[in-house]
């Protein structure tokens, strides 16, 4: 059984595809601890309805090492195998890819390489503004190199005549929760 951490700063919308996954006997998984740095995330109210474990580590006062050491600390005491970042709008110290090497993976909303190191519209506006008539989303693991990892899994939508980055965003994040679950089952060759 997979044990897995999430680390998540939003909605957590993504935490529903995993979970859908888990029920439906698709991932053999489970989800030890769900941390955020912020205490209103929504991805903690939505672990929570899941009857999750959740934790808000409070990153005010603390560098981002001692921030890192202290989540870190969490996901070892649960012992988690693989840390899944979920939304999650921090850049991870080099101490903390080091320890967790090849074991976080990220999800973000290109065909990477291509829009590396933007975040939520400013790559869909930069897809639209290319011209380019395919996108998707990226699952990859972290390096200390931002969007620079290993990429483990890809899944891709057309750029349609018309769209917006909203609407760009709300089709390719139909496709981040089914890239995490087949990223999580690369990743342990199942």
């Amino acid at each position: 059984m997979i044990r897995l951490g999430i680390l998540g700063s939003t909605r957590g919308t993504n935490l529903t595809a995993i979970v859908a996954a888990i029920e439906q006997n698709r991932l053999p998984a489970t989800i030890n601890i769900v941390i955020s740095n912020k205490s209103e995330a929504g991805i903690l109210s939505r672990a929570q309805a899941y009857g999750l474990a959740t934790q808000f580590i409070n990153p005010n006062e603390l560098s981002r090492e001692a921030y890192d050491q202290a989540v870190s600390a969490v996901l070892q005491q649960k012992n988690v195998d693989l840390v899944v970042l979920i939304g999650y709008m921090r850049i991870l110290s080099a101490e903390f890819v080091k320890t967790w090497a090849n074991s976080i993976i990220n999800v973000h909303p290109s065909l990477l390489p291509a829009f590396a190191g933007k975040m939520d519209l400013e790559v869909h506006r930069a897809v639209l503004a290319s011209g380019v008539k395919e996108t998707g989303c990226t699952v990859h693991y972290v390096t200390e190199e931002v969007d620079a990892g290993p990429i483990v899994a890809q899944l891709k939508c057309p750029v349609l005549e018309g769209d917006t980055p909203e609407t760009l965003k709300q089709r390719v994040q139909q496709l981040e929760g089914e890239a995490l679950v087949q990223a999580i089952l690369t990743h342990f060759r199942l």
